[in-house]
């Protein structure tokens, strides 16, 4: 555990709240401490309204916002005096409270405010952290947890036994820090659930957290609890068929589409090959917030229907004990422990799948160093199933929208790096689609920028162990494969059939028509795996209905092309695959297009650059934009019935008409 502060960005911190601000990222930056929108931080200040009436805010971190990366705009403002008044109250519903705690936010755009808030209220100080640090957890997941605790830090925190997040928790710690603060006090731990720092100043809270966990940290070392040895392991050969059988098998269960990404690095081998994982995996999450990502336990091997009878069964036991109805949520696994696979997680997008992935790698270890301190112990079922199915969290499901179009499904494009394919790539991204772009440009790996919904691989799609690999690639990454968009082309120097040489008469029907068909054979045992069923669509050309001269390569491999989309949509139908075909013609904005060319291409034809682009019956220009979004269409619900078909995208062209 490092202090991150520093002196001099600190001074540049002009109030309060942007002192706050910096602590919180300071804070957000340690993934041990806090993971994916957890903790809250929060500061009391005086302020004047409009109407110069003083009153005291508390500041704090808003919902949906990640201590990492927040900004001003990322605290709720809420009036003080409100929030100490229903500390008093004996009993507060947790939709009553949000009520209150939204009707005493004095910035109408601001983000709700924690549940915490009352509970950051209660601290007497100005600046309170909360974080879930893992090495805390550790200690506080163990038989003896609170035991350890108290011998941990003494006088110099309270402790709370675990209480619900919300009102009920905000009216305890008030309790307790009525009853136990001193000034010598430092935090307060919540018994697994997490741990409270505070201060006069944001370095002060700051500097007690990192001390704290610090604490927690050499506790664990002297007693050989700390040091985690990983044996290295390999992973099984070739997984991408058995992966998308597996998400094929979840996403029925779980009623829709589904991202599943597996780590198969040596600590998930290690731990999912564990001699006692039946035993140490199956005692719940290491905090409840957790759960929201992760279910309450992972599933062991790849028998999905056993899973989500039991998972039908563990709400059918708890259900009873609730005071409101409860709408069960689907049966399927988030969290996968596989010998073969290493650890596997599963979301409605990419990016839900990665954050149960980086909670379940946290939560290993977590398991692994309470396990050394004399075993590991989370909430009992009772407990995590009422934070499952928390009322809040119930009133967000019935508050959701619909998911985009292309939610839990996954896209190969190729010739991803620029023009029509970068195109499909931005236009199935749009539709909530996870993207895997091939390119042999490297730039393909970039453009993507990072997001988790995106994987660029440099692929040469004419070596079919390039092609091989990258599919193993794109199925480890998101789980399967649903849409294939197959893009990738080169043109022909403008050459009579006279002067063709043969090598380069190969050469292009080798990217145009040979590595097309190696991209669809070892596509198709994926393709048919599709949840909501697979997917085709082929970028041929205009050439293809009106050739012209000196384009005998490029016109004679597009032709064979669409013979083969042809083919394939009368072979795959019953597999419920469709295959389209789109037929483009004179999209100017890629890379073989220079603003030379064009300048000489439109005088040729005694035009300027403006009427040559436009030069079809439309007199419109044709972007890769438009194909783009015409590829992702096909894809959709709307070409549901459509397979086989020719669609021309040209404007309109009187020699194909």
């Amino acid at each position: 555990m490092k202090n991150l502060w520093d002196a001099a960005e600190a001074a540049k911190c002009k109030s309060d709240l942007e002192l706050r601000i910096y602590t919180s990222r300071l804070l957000g930056r340690d993934d041990t401490l806090v993971l994916h929108g957890g903790g809250n931080t929060s500061v009391k200040v005086k302020e004047r309204n409009v109407v110069g009436e003083e009153a005291e805010i508390l500041y704090v971190k808003g919902s949906g916002w990640d201590l990492e990366t927040i900004e001003a705009d990322g605290f709720a403002p809420v009036r003080m005096a409100p929030l100490l008044k229903l500390a008093q109250r004996e009993s507060l519903s947790d939709p009553q409270m949000v009520n209150e705690l939204a009707a005493q936010v004095t910035r109408a755009r601001a983000p709700a405010p924690s549940v915490e808030t009352i509970l950051h209220a209660v601290i007497p100080h100005k600046f309170a952290d909360h974080t879930h640090a893992d090495a805390v957890l550790a200690i506080t997941n163990t038989e003896d947890g609170e035991a350890r605790i108290r011998e941990l830090y003494g006088d110099d925190v309270i402790i709370v036994p675990y209480v619900m997040p919300g009102f009920e928790l905000a009216r305890v710690c008030a309790l307790r820090i009525q009853a136990e603060l001193k000034p010598s006090t430092l935090g307060m731990v919540l018994l697994k659930h997490g741990i409270f720092s505070f201060g006069v100043t944001a370095q002060e809270s700051y500097a007690r957290m990192i001390s704290l966990v610090e604490r927690a940290e050499d506790y664990l070392k002297q007693r050989g609890a700390w040091d985690l040895p990983i044996s290295p392991m390999r992973p099984m050969g070739p997984m991408r068929t058995q992966l998308a059988a597996l998400r094929r098998q979840i996403a029925e269960n779980a009623g829709f589409p589904v991202i599943v990404s597996t780590d198969s690095n040596p600590k998930s081998l290690g731990f999912a090959r564990a001699s006692n994982i039946r035993e140490i995996s199956q005692r719940g999450p290491a905090t409840p917030d957790h759960i929201l990502r992760t279910k309450r336990l992972p599933m062991l091997g790849r028998a999905v229907a056993e899973y989500a009878a039991a998972y039908r069964e563990y709400f059918a036991r708890n259900r009873p004990r609730a005071k409101e109805t409860k709408t069960m949520l689907d049966p399927a696994p988030r969290v996968v422990l596989d010998p073969e696979f290493g650890l596997t997680t599963v979301g409605r997008s990419a990016k839900e799948a990665a954050i149960a992935r980086d909670l379940y790698a946290h939560t290993i270890d977590v398991i692994r160093r309470a396990e050394a301190l004399g075993g590991y112990r989370a909430l009992s079922e009772e407990e995590l199933f009422e934070f499952e199915y928390w009322d809040l969290e119930q009133a967000k499901l019935r508050r959701a929208g619909a998911p985009p179009v292309f939610a839990g499904e996954i896209a190969c494009v190729t010739g991803a790096a620029s023009g029509i394919g970068k195109a499909c790539v931005e236009s199935l991204l749009k539709r909530g689609a996870a993207v895997v772009g091939l390119d042999i440009d490297a730039g393909v790996i970039t453009s993507g920028k990072q997001r988790p919904d995106y994987l660029g691989l440099q692929c040469d799609v004419t070596s079919e162990d390039a092609i091989s690999a990258a599919l193993e690639s794109a199925v480890r990454a998101f789980g399967g494969l649903d849409m294939l968009i197959l893009n990738a082309g080169v043109q022909d120097q403008t050459t009579p059939i006279e002067s063709l040489d043969s090598a380069e008469w190969r050469r292009v029907f080798a990217v145009n028509l040979d590595a097309n068909l190696t991209l669809m054979r070892e596509s198709y045992p994926l393709l048919k795996l599709a949840p909501r069923g697979g997917r085709v669509v082929v970028i041929g050309s205009k050439n293809v209905a009106a050739p012209g001269p000196g384009a005998a390569a490029y016109s004679a491999s597009k032709a064979a092309l669409t013979q083969l989309a042809r083919v394939a949509a009368l072979e795959w139908g019953a597999a419920g695959i469709r295959v389209n075909t789109l037929h483009p013609n004179a999209v100017f904005d890629t890379g073989i297009w220079t603003d030379d060319v064009l300048k000489a291409r439109a005088a040729s034809y005694g035009m300027s650059v403006e009427e040559y682009k436009r030069n079809n019956i439309l007199k419109t220009e044709v972007q890769s934009s438009d194909v783009g979004e015409l590829a992702a269409e096909l894809c959709g619900p709307v070409f549901a019935k459509t397979t086989g078909a020719q669609i021309p995208i040209d404007g309109g062209n009187e020699r194909v008409i």
